[in-house]
């Protein structure tokens, strides 16, 4: 790939060029640079002109990038990498972590054990500033959407460096006023008929959020939220029975265990960081923290110590 009159490559054209390659859509990519996605696509339409190569093929589901566009964006990671690398060696004086690290989390866990934990890393890192997106859904650590991520599932694509936080347990529970309203549930055949709460089928981000084949019977849920803390605050509420994370069920008094010695089920957390910032200072200050809150979090997260 020769560049028109042997000019260097810009930057800014570089890193809009970038950001582009890791959304499916000129829209999507257009919001994370906070351009309009018209100023965009010229701007990278004149981009190609300039180097003399297309980058794009446009599909129908948005754009594709082609061979030479591939070629291209490997080193522009690398270029992206290098400044990052220096950045941090900037500011990072005698290694201090300071500056903004953003965690993506799911909901119950950012909400229940990460926000509570913050004010304490915030005493051990003054510098630090965190931006906590604790939702329904997960930010990509690999398009730099966020600096690390907590996931369901141990990822596999990527360049990204994965270490397992924490298994944690999940039970069906009730409000004691639900429970006080209807017939003893004594056994799994006694589930029949009991309202259940659950997720919105076609809104589950992640496989490891269906529950519904791992319950006795044919519990079906006559409420369904997206989010994780509408089902406690509903099941408090007293709505019927609900499959919630222990580490979120039993930190409320009003709520119950229901069968525990018949459903229980497990899942993991995983940490995930980009495999060229898990040296960060302050990647590595978050990290850390966050293996020690889960470590200290251990009873309640496994089940191991009821409300």
């Amino acid at each position: 790939m020769k560049l028109q009159n042997r000019m260097p490559l810009d930057w800014e054209n570089l890193r809009l060029f970038l950001e582009t390659t890791r959304h499916s859509t000129l829209a999507d990519a257009a919001l994370r640079l906070k351009i309009d996605p018209t100023t965009l696509g010229r701007r990278l339409r004149r981009f190609e002109r300039e180097i003399g190569t297309a980058l794009f093929e446009r599909v129908p589901q948005g754009l594709r990038l082609t061979p030479m566009g591939q070629v291209l964006a490997a080193h522009a990671e690398q270029m992206e990498d290098a400044s990052l690398q220096a950045l941090e060696a900037i500011k990072g004086t005698g290694g201090a972590a300071r500056g903004t690290v953003r965690i993506s989390a799911t909901e119950g866990f950012g909400t229940f054990i990460i926000a509570p934990a913050l004010v304490e890393l915030s005493r051990q890192h003054p510098d630090l500033e965190i931006d906590l997106v604790a939702s329904t859904g997960f930010l990509s650590v690999s398009k730099r959407e966020a600096d690390m991520a907590i996931l369901l599932a141990r990822p596999t694509a990527g360049r990204l460096v994965a270490q397992k936080l924490s298994n944690y347990a999940l039970m069906l529970y009730a409000s004691k006023s639900y429970l006080r309203g209807v017939p003893p549930i004594r056994t799994p055949s006694d589930l029949a008929g009991h309202r259940l709460v659950s997720y919105v089928d076609d809104l589950i981000y992640s496989p490891k959020l269906r529950y519904l084949n791992e319950l006795p019977g044919t519990l079906s849920p006559t409420l369904r939220s997206s989010s994780i803390v509408g089902q406690y605050q509903a099941t408090r509420a007293g709505a019927g029975l609900c499959v919630l994370p222990c580490f979120i069920a039993d930190q409320e008094k009003s709520l119950v265990r229901v069968l525990p010695e018949h459903i229980r089920l497990e899942r993991t957390f995983w940490l995930a960081v980009h495999e060229e910032m898990r040296n960060f200072a302050r990647v590595k200050a978050v990290s850390e923290f966050l293996l020690a809150t889960t470590a200290a979090q251990h009873a309640l997260l496994t089940g191991e110590q009821p409300g």
